[in-house]
């Protein structure tokens, strides 16, 4: 599958309803993916759509670094897998947003779409520049990130 990219703001109707933007569409219908999976993110307050093949790949991949007989890791599955709804566009790409979703994320009408990577994030228009750093914290943060990067394959391999 491509990768989400782009920064789109749309409207929800008074039933919580979206257009899921045309790039977005497209790239879904490409993959062949039909139905996305919607949660609330864990650390941010906006909504996350994934598509069904990611939602698997990331379920897959908590379960495996889960300890099924430990309980407190039987709770972090429980609580991640089990406030989710499954999404399905209609046939003109329109999605609808749970009332208590809105909610959670503090939508009301407008919203901003952002694609990130695999998933697309859906920020109340209120909230939509709390995901981004100011200029100057990003090129910075961004240079760390990529020195470590090259630092560590400059590294010489331990014997």
């Amino acid at each position: 599958m491509d990768r989400f990219l782009g920064n789109i703001e749309a409207k929800a109707d008074a039933k919580g309803r979206l257009f899921l933007p045309a790039l977005f569409r497209k790239q879904l219908q490409a993959a062949s993916e039909e139905r996305l999976i919607m949660r609330k993110d864990i650390f941010q307050d906006c909504l996350v759509l994934y598509p069904e093949s990611v939602w698997n790949e990331e379920l897959n991949e908590l379960r495996e670094r889960l300890n099924k007989w430990n309980p407190t890791h039987q709770q972090v599955f429980r609580q991640f897998v089990s406030d989710v709804e499954i999404i399905t566009p209609d046939s003109n790409g329109r999605i609808l947003i749970p009332k208590r979703y809105m909610q959670m994320a503090g939508i009301t009408t407008d919203v901003r779409f952002i694609g990130v990577d695999n998933t697309i994030e859906i920020w109340a228009k209120t909230k939509a520049d709390h995901p981004f750093m100011n200029p100057e914290e990003f090129s910075r943060e961004l240079e760390k990130v990529m020195n470590k990067k090259v630092t560590n394959e400059l590294k010489p391999p331990t014997e």
